[in-house]
């Protein structure tokens, strides 16, 4: 955690504007490949929150009473692990990805936006915001172009957060056997 903490602490915009800056100087030297790159470090910086919750709900779980009896009767650490704790942390863990998710694709889509991200023989919804602000000009404005694209990361985004209350809300183990 202590690792965590130090990452944490690192404004990790810069840092993925800073690995994508170098890998975008040496990807044609060391054949490297800057996609790879690109999403094992978003993905390196995103796990930190998660490791985050994790730990609080596993904290807030150990000292229960069901934790205790299990404690009680003999139960081995493995065995509280897999009967009590993961079943009450994984339910955590999926809410909290379905809401980091369209944070993840929101950032993606800025990067490309900003030509970081993807590059153009594949397609992102950045890339197709550049290619629409690139195609308005002030003798015909092409709206469409930026409306569209806009528009649909907006209700992919809007779905996956109603999913993730959702989720939360069907998960909850506060929730269940009420009606």
């Amino acid at each position: 955690m202590c690792i965590r903490d130090r990452l944490y602490s690192i404004p990790f915009i810069f840092v993925v504007i800073f690995l994508i800056t170098i890998v975008n100087g040496y990807s044609e030297d060391y054949d490297i490949d800057r996609e790879k790159i690109f999403f094992l470090v978003i993905g390196a910086i995103y796990w930190l929150t998660m490791a985050r919750v994790v730990r609080g709900q596993v904290l807030s779980l150990k000292n229960t009473e069901f934790i205790e009896a299990s404690r009680v009767i003999g139960a081995s650490t493995m065995r509280i692990l897999l009967t009590h704790i993961v079943p009450n942390v994984l339910s955590i863990v999926i809410v909290y990805l379905t809401l980091t998710i369209p944070a993840v694709m929101l950032f993606e889509a800025f990067l490309s936006f900003l030509g970081l991200g993807i590059e153009p023989p594949k397609v992102s919804w950045g890339l197709l915001a550049v290619d629409g602000t690139s195609a308005i000009n002030p003798l015909k404005i092409y709206w469409w172009l930026v409306v569209f694209p806009a528009g649909a990361m907006g209700s992919t985004l809007l779905a996956l957060n109603i999913l993730g209350d959702g989720l939360r809300d069907a998960l909850d183990p506060k929730m269940r056997g009420k009606s």
